[in-house]
């Protein structure tokens, strides 16, 4: 067949240098362990087997990657099923074709790919908790204001605001390796979409390509598309919430802040400006992280509302966007753990701002309400009196003032020295007696970073072990097609 110049220049090019970027291992894969599972089963013979062994074994990779699309094959799988004719004849050649379709070798394809991506965004979000974990050991008594509706709310530590950021990696791991679950699974041997009536053994080619186990129903194993749009749903769910962190870090890096420093290899000058330190890193990761983000959408958009089936939207034109959706994921990520792994936080600056705009006032109306039994709400009408008062007269002790304004809401006033409210008032220990499970109490602290550490130590378990059972099936995928 010969087909039109602009479907040949606007699709078939396009398509077959996407395939060989990304499908050509993984159809090479399929192709063998195809081929084992059809000589176990004795559908074909062995002889037939062994001519096909070796045709396989003279594929060259560098040699494909290096070709330019001839219009002779429609695509990358009827490409390699002319050197396999051209090795082994047709009649043999064409016994490779039996009990399968393009459409499960396809989707077979797609989840062997998506499966290393989502590994692959796994391990660079470990390596970022890692970085994250260390900054926030060294930064347990780093006091700093907290902001809420942008505006400085309570005091708190480095350690605990970067502990809030290392749970929510911790559970986009955990709907990352719930995609991983998913995605998984075989499709090989649902052949167009209605299966075969071939006797074949589907958990034969899910064993050898490293699969957990086969699809079930095999009209869904063609037309489904949720393990894509769920490990696409889980880098979105991530990438959101590195964007607003990436935000924060943005803002602390500016010279009204002040608050963090990147290393010098990670920031860039100004060709006119001299004085210029850009934190271009941080700048890239959300650049990326957008697009990467936007991308994930598109993805989403381009699958919606087709049809339940075996259909191009979600195949040859989808798969490069889902590719580049990963890797820049995986930039984002890299790119930020980069930056902290260097990061310097100026610890003084931060401490003097900490108590700045009445932050430690809850600290002081929880202790009115445990020293004398008052109801919380008088308590706090008592303390934004007394910051409204140090405010209208700066000049009048702290203890004069808190007299007068609980004189002024109790009918009599409350005694403290100068001395006392500053202790109650310090944002020290403001942290200190906020041992809430969760808390930023440096003793809580501790124990919050000991825990991510040993999920740290698990999460690098898991995702040594999926590693290694894909390895392992690499190496009986062989040697069963070698002993053919």
């Amino acid at each position: 067949m010969r087909f039109d110049p602009d479907y040949v220049s606007h699709v078939l090019i396009d398509n077959f240098e996407d395939a060989k970027r990304l499908f050509l291992s993984p159809l090479i894969a399929i192709h063998y362990a195809h081929l084992v599972m059809l000589r176990e089963q004795g559908i074909i013979s062995g002889s037939d087997a062994h001519a096909l062994r070796e045709a396989l074994d003279a594929i060259s990779l560098a040699d494909i990657h290096a070709a330019h699309y001839d219009s002779a094959c429609e695509d990358l799988f009827y490409y390699l099923e002319r050197l396999l004719v051209n090795a082994c004849g047709d009649d043999v050649a064409g016994r490779l074709r039996a009990a399968r379709s393009r459409n499960d070798i396809d989707m077979t394809m797609y989840r062997m790919r998506q499966r290393e991506f989502i590994l692959a965004l796994v391990g660079a979000v470990l390596e970022l908790r890692e970085a994250l974990l260390d900054l926030a050991s060294r930064h347990r008594e780093t006091v700093f204001a907290a902001h809420t509706h942008t505006q400085p709310a309570q005091p708190t530590t480095i350690a605990h605001y970067l502990l809030g950021v290392i749970e929510q990696l911790e559970r986009d791991v955990t709907r990352l390796c719930a995609a991983f679950a998913c995605t998984n699974r075989s499709p090989l041997g649902s052949c167009a979409i209605t299966g075969t009536g071939f006797e074949i053994d589907r958990q034969v080619t899910s064993d050898l390509l490293g699969f957990d186990g086969p699809t079930g129903n095999t009209y869904g194993s063609i037309a489904t598309v949720d393990y894509l749009l769920e490990a696409v749903a889980a880098a979105s769910v991530m990438l959101a919430g590195l964007g607003r962190v990436i935000q924060d870090l943005l803002l602390w890096c500016t010279a009204e802040f002040g608050y963090l420093r990147l290393a010098d290899s990670l920031v860039q000058g100004s060709s006119i400006m001299p004085q210029k330190r850009n934190p271009v890193v941080l700048e890239h990761a959300r650049g990326i992280g957008s697009k990467a983000l936007g991308q994930g959408a598109a993805i989403t958009t381009s699958v919606h509302n087709t049809p339940f089936g075996d259909i191009v939207d979600t195949e040859d034109d989808l798969q490069p966007l889902v590719a580049s959706m990963f890797r820049d994921s995986l930039r984002t990520v890299a790119l930020l753990a980069a930056a902290m792994r260097g990061a310097e936080f100026d610890v003084e600056r931060l401490l003097a701002r900490a108590a700045e705009g009445g932050t430690t006032l809850t600290e002081l109306a929880d202790h009115l309400v445990r020293e004398h039994q008052i109801p919380f709400t008088t308590a706090y009408a008592i303390a934004a009196r007394f910051l409204a008062l140090r405010r209208e007269q700066p000049e009048t002790a702290p203890g004069q003032t808190l007299a007068r304004a609980s004189g002024d809401m109790l009918g009599t006033s409350l005694k403290y020295s100068d001395e006392e409210i500053a202790q109650v008032m310090s944002p020290r220990h403001f942290i200190e007696v906020r041992r809430t499970a969760g808390g930023p109490a440096p003793a809580e602290t501790a124990r919050a970073i000991a825990a991510s550490r040993e999920l740290l130590d698990r999460d690098r378990a898991w995702l040594t072990g999926r590693r290694e059972a894909i390895t392992a099936a690499d190496r009986r995928r062989q040697a069963r097609s070698q002993a053919i």
